[in-house]
């Protein structure tokens, strides 16, 4: 009997490593969301609540934003279950043109607002990227899978959604920036809100390398197998 030299894949103290890593990254990416949705959206419970002050005339465009973001937030991440993907594709399918529709409605609100606000026009520029860049994102990702690149679409919904989670790094990050002692500026604000998309898709093109380098060293490996002697 001929024998083959053993693949050097990680070892399963790795990857458990790697799947307790990605289920803390989903914890506190839950965490974070749900004190956001918790925080943002029930300070607008009331309709005479002064948090909306300036909103209030626009309170129209403001409830489009919100009611589509909601949307998108709750179900980005079950579009990225990978087994319930597998087992019901026409479900994934069916939340998947939910969340484009409910992304659309956002997006529709985000404009009225961006295009009504009295903020200074760094803050409005970095609004408007911020929206752009989500739906850039997304239609790139639906014209994949239009023509049936799945991974490529895939990578794009990845991407979709990290911009998706923009608001929510947006307000953990201008606290902190505060209390580092920067004064919240206008200039202060637009960098924070451009930082809120960009950083996170940078994160996610590191991640998407290395473990594109990862897999390519795995298959290097294999393929340099070498045969053990006849064992007979």
């Amino acid at each position: 009997m001929t024998g083959i030299a053993p693949r050097t894949d990680a070892s399963p103290p790795s990857r458990l490593a790697l799947r307790l890593a990605w289920a803390g990254l989903w914890l506190l990416l839950a965490i974070a969301s749900v004190e956001f949705l918790l925080a943002a959206y029930g300070k607008y419970r009331h309709l005479d609540s002064a948090a909306y002050g300036m909103f209030m005339t626009r309170r129209g465009w403001l409830w489009l934003h919100l009611a589509g973001g909601l949307t998108t937030v709750l179900l980005g991440p079950v579009q990225f279950l990978t087994q319930w993907r597998l087992r019901q594709p026409r479900l994934h399918r069916l939340t998947g043109r939910i969340y484009l529709v409910g992304m659309l409605v956002a997006a529709t609100g985000a404009t009225g607002l961006i295009a009504t606000s009295p903020a200074p026009f760094a803050i409005r520029a970095a609004f408007a990227a911020t929206a752009l860049a989500w739906l850039t994102t997304a239609l790139t990702g639906l014209a994949a899978i239009l023509r049936g690149a799945v991974e490529r679409h895939r990578r794009w919904m990845v991407r979709n959604y990290a911009v998706t989670l923009a608001p929510i790094i947006f307000r953990l990050s201008l606290p902190l920036a505060i209390a580092g002692g920067l004064a919240p500026s206008p200039a202060l604000i637009a960098t924070l809100l451009w930082c809120s998309w960009i950083v996170p898709l940078l994160v996610c093109e590191g991640v998407r390398r290395l473990a594109g380098l990862r897999r390519s060293a795995r298959a290097r490996a294999s393929a340099g197998a070498v045969p053990l002697p006849d064992a007979r």
